[in-house]
């Protein structure tokens, strides 16, 4: 795992620059650095060591010195790709994943991409087409940003490595975060800044005479469906599982794994257990409020497979860590983002590789919301008068207890949806915690939501699931999925949060070969009834504990809810005081207020909004105020002193 950048420049490339950019992005790479400058182009590139410790070094060139890359992930089959390129005649000078790309490419172009099994982004320079190759992997769990001012043109794996650029401007995208504030996560190729872009995933760049072409080269499918009976399903996932699995072991550095003590990543230390041969280290994050704390359950897989279980708990004062959380997020996120960065920290103490299970709710059908919003098409056959005018009123009523998965949340859900139909309702299912449309005309001042009112945010997941390659409602709720909350929410914050202590995280459900078998799969084998990803509790029903299997899904969560009531009350009082944003009448003052004190009284769970809030102003002084990551925390401890938090 690395950090990659670079400077292409018709009038040429100095090597300060290049390296401006690689110092923003040491944290990705912090084991060796390189360069290559030649003309109009510079690459740069920061290195986490993890395959051909001493020659793998970047960038790296083929044969005659035409074609140079530089390269941040992982090859898994790599291996196979090199014995062929060898038998073609070409010649390798390393053994790292890394040069099998640059020889793919001499002989397939941007078709190379297709023989990659793996979670990449690169950037290759062609001198003799004086063209710039950019890609990503096909679910995006690396990350690519870009922009272009008149000739010159830059990339990297992090804003912050754009952000020493004095001619990229630090202008806040206002469409940007009106998504943001639904969504959590912002849509590509939009940032928050107006003038950098992401390269979506599944997706290639070529840079070519000063003009940029973008060009999808992989999408998922559920339409050609397999056929066989329910336990032919089950042994053609476990053998893949397995395969794939062992395949994410290649490395020349020990790895463990995160082990939260949901089904997911329990399968996949089981898994492990069976195909390395000795004992290797778990971890797992876990809190005092015992309806979120998931250790006990963590420990009982740990305790079946003898790892060398290492565990932490945390409390509310992480709050403390949000500067710096949100630094390397380079984007505010949502109350997840510190679960993981807790995690991240933890195991990069110990190793420099972890194996996750980032994408088996996505891809096996996990979430509640994937089997109840069926119902809502039997509540939405009330009359809507009855259902907003009687049992609106009854509802508003309802206390809130805070506690995870409350009957509170799950009527106001239900409730919300019915007025929503097909793509639009998954949209608004999948927003619920967050801003929904009416919440944002509430949230901005009126002058800027004359700007934005006509921006629907929900479109970002419905114009998937309406154009989804699916027949079935739960394959085009997947599709939607993957699509677009799975890279630019989940897979950014494993990249980003693990990156930022130096530690590689792999995901084998994301692997494209095991993702197209699955979505061959019909959905009546993922969710028979109530019991969600029931093909995968199959597969694992003699690996794993049987309290594991049965459990319901709980979530990777910290109990915020509780802490916004007390202890950290006070401490948003003030902050929110102090808001930049209210004071620069982005958000309005009164509406966020409305939010804490209804949160304080019971009234309706706010603390996702509230965190996204918090997590919003913290940006903005970070990033378009400059403030230190020091300063910042200085300001919240002092706070936190003063409200007794």
């Amino acid at each position: 795992m690395c950090g990659i950048c670079g400077k292409y420049c018709s009038s040429g490339v100095e090597e300060a620059e290049v390296r401006r950019m690689a110092k923003a992005l040491a944290h990705r790479g912090p084991d060796d650095e390189g360069y290559y400058l030649k003309g109009p182009i510079g690459l740069g590139h920061r290195r986490l060591s993890i395959i051909d410790l001493n020659t793998g070094r970047q960038p790296l060139a083929n044969e005659d010195g035409s074609i140079w890359i530089i390269f941040n992930g992982e090859i898994y089959n790599y291996r196979s790709l090199k014995r062929d390129l060898e038998e073609k005649g070409h010649r390798f000078q390393t053994q790292t994943d890394t040069e099998v790309i640059v020889h793919l490419y001499e002989d397939y172009g941007a078709g190379c991409l297709d023989h990659l099994r793996g979670m990449f982004a690169f950037a290759l320079w062609d001198e003799k087409q004086r063209t710039l190759f950019l890609a990503r992997d096909r679910i995006g769990q690396k990350p690519l940003f870009y922009a272009q001012e008149g000739d010159s043109f830059w990339f990297a794996s992090e804003l912050k490595g754009l952000l020493t650029a004095p001619e990229i401007k630090r202008e806040l995208d206002l469409e940007a975060l009106h998504h943001y504030l639904s969504l959590r996560f912002i849509p590509p190729p939009q940032t928050m800044f107006r003038s950098i872009h992401k390269l979506p995933p599944g997706h290639y760049l070529i840079f070519r005479e000063g003009r940029i072409t973008i060009r999808r080269y992989w999408d998922l499918s559920f339409r050609d469906k397999l056929g066989g009976k329910d336990e032919e399903y089950v042994e053609r996932l476990r053998a893949k599982m397995t395969e794939t699995v062992q395949s994410h072991l290649v490395s020349d550095v020990p790895v463990g794994a995160f082990l939260s003590g949901g089904m997911d990543s329990s399968i996949i230390v089981a898994l492990m257990a069976g195909l390395l041969p000795g004992r290797f280290k778990t971890f797992a994050i876990g809190v005092k409020e015992q309806d979120f704390n998931e250790l006990p359950y963590a420990r009982m897989v740990a305790d079946r497979f003898r790892t060398e279980h290492i565990e932490e708990v945390v409390e509310a004062d992480l709050i403390g860590l949000l500067p710096r959380i949100i630094w390397h997020l380079d984007e505010p996120s949502d109350p997840i983002a510190a679960c993981f960065f807790q995690a991240s920290r933890l195991a990069s103490s110990q190793v420099k590789v972890v194996l996750g299970g980032d994408g088996g709710d996505e891809l096996f059908a996990g979430f509640d919301r994937y089997s109840g919003i069926r119902y809502i098409d039997y509540y939405a056959l009330v009359p809507r008068w009855v259902r907003e005018k009687i049992f609106g009123a009854l509802i508003d009523r309802m206390p809130e207890n805070f506690s995870y998965k409350s009957l509170s949340q799950r009527i106001r859900w239900m409730q919300q949806l019915a007025a929503f139909d097909g793509g639009q309702r998954y949209a608004e299912a999948t927003s619920f915690f967050r801003f929904n449309h009416r919440d944002k005309a509430a949230l901005f001042p009126p002058d800027l939501w004359k700007s934005l009112a006509g921006l629907d945010s929900n479109e970002v997941i419905a114009g998937p699931y309406q154009r989804a390659p699916a027949e079935d409602p739960i394959d085009r709720m997947l599709y939607a999925d993957l699509m677009t909350k799975l890279p630019e929410h989940t897979l950014m914050l494993t990249d980003r949060l693990n990156m930022a202590h130096g530690l590689e995280a792999r995901s084998p459900f994301l692997d494209h070969e095991l993702m197209e078998l699955v979505a061959a799969f019909p959905s009546r084998i993922k969710i028979k009834g109530r019991r969600l990803k029931a093909v995968l509790r199959e597969m694992a029903q003699d690996l794993l504990p049987g309290e594991i299997l049965r459990r319901e899904k709980q979530g990777f969560m910290f109990p915020v809810a509780y802490w916004f009531r007390q202890p950290l009350y006070g401490f948003l009082q003030t902050f929110f005081q102090e808001a930049r944003l209210i004071r620069e009448g982005v958000i309005n003052r009164k509406q966020v207020f409305k939010l804490l004190e209804e949160h304080r009284r019971n009234k309706l769970d706010h603390h996702v909004r509230l965190w996204m809030l918090l997590n919003l102003e913290i940006w903005y002084r970070l990033y378009l105020e400059q403030q230190s990551i020091e300063e910042i925390e200085g300001s919240i401890r002092e706070q936190m002193r003063s409200a007794g938090s």
